[in-house]
């Protein structure tokens, strides 16, 4: 089991900045994979950001050059830096994790709100 909170959301204009944090305990040693994923209502959720066990990172398209995603190994804890915020950015933020050796898991946060306004 994996447990996350996460943190950061909250209310900023277009052209801000916000850091999203998600520190996750338990059994966090076969974490493979951390992502941060955004759910608008009516619209599919969308995976914006991962970061893998290597360091890799990959992103969304919509978020590129403007969104970073890294890693705290010391403190188990993975960040989203959101910068140059467009208001289609608004969504609820949540942290995810691919968990397992043999069979793959996810966990998941409790979400973050995320809202800038134009």
């Amino acid at each position: 089991q994996v447990q996350l909170v996460e943190s950061g959301g909250g209310l900023v204009q277009a052209g801000g900045s916000l850091r999203l944090s998600c520190a996750a305990s338990g059994s966090i040693l076969n974490i493979r994979a951390m992502n941060w994923y955004r759910r608008v209502p009516g619209k599919q959720r969308e995976l914006v950001a991962t970061i893998a066990s290597t360091g890799n990172t990959n992103y969304a398209d919509s978020v590129k050059g403007r969104f970073t995603i890294s890693r705290d190994n010391a403190k188990n804890t993975v960040y989203l830096q959101m910068n140059s915020l467009k208001p289609e950015d608004t969504a609820v933020y949540y942290c995810n994790v691919v968990w397992g050796l043999t069979a793959t898991f996810h966990y998941w946060g409790q979400g973050t709100q995320v809202t800038v306004s134009s």
